[in-house]
């Protein structure tokens, strides 16, 4: 365990040192804001996996605080759901996201859950955690996505995250170990969790965008 725990902390000064090569302490880090809307949390944690962010997920968001302000909250997604508009809401025809959703809904609801504070609350907890990745389709990326939504201070583990540790020359891809990582390596450079994810998130975008820009 001690051995392990020396790795991490290796490793993790390895990522913040290329992180203030690469300008990060250079860089406009705006803080990263939380968001209060129920739909909006649990739509965008639902939508954004395996999908361009940018160009799908971002447009149904910002449709979704433009036309449903009261869809807040679980009571009112879940007579959205009981009236068989989930699909319209997602502006998302196929089922597994659709199904995914309403699961989730499901959810929150039978554990009294409402506003997104309780759900910050609740995710704090283990126990919550682990019950939530019963639902088919959730793992632990997706509950750290939707903790950084709502304010919680987390890494979530996704390809960006994986191809900046693979840039440094990290091997291990264990989803753990990662956060783990990146987590230490924000204490480290002295900057809020979320915001070293969102800026990885920006620089990762940013080259791959480029990447895709010269292959064209």
């Amino acid at each position: 365990m001690k051995n392990n725990t020396i790795e991490i902390l290796v490793t993790a000064r390895r990522i913040a040192d290329h992180a203030k090569n690469e300008g990060i302490h250079t860089a406009q880090l705006q803080q990263r804001a939380h968001c209060e809307h129920m739909g909006v949390v649990l739509a965008d944690s639902v939508l954004q996996a395996g999908l361009n962010y940018r160009t799908v997920v971002q447009p149904r968001i910002q449709n979704i605080l433009l036309k449903f302000p009261d869809m807040n909250r679980i009571t009112t997604l879940s007579d959205l759901i009981d009236r068989g508009e989930t699909a319209s809401f997602l502006a998302w025809e196929h089922p597994q996201k659709t199904i995914r959703f309403e699961l989730l809904v499901n959810f929150l609801r039978d554990r009294g859950i409402e506003y997104v504070e309780d759900l910050r609350n609740s995710l704090m907890t283990a126990l919550f955690v682990t019950d939530l990745q019963t639902i088919n389709g959730i793992g632990p990326k997706t509950v750290d996505y939707m903790s950084c939504l709502v304010g919680i201070d987390s890494i979530a583990v996704d390809r960006h995250v994986r191809a900046f540790a693979k840039r440094v020359g990290v091997t291990n891809d264990d989803y753990y170990y990662l956060q783990k990582v990146f987590c230490y390596a924000a204490d480290l450079l002295e900057v809020p969790r979320r915001e070293l994810d969102a800026w990885i998130w920006k620089k990762e975008s940013g080259i791959t965008s480029s990447q895709l820009g010269l292959a064209i």
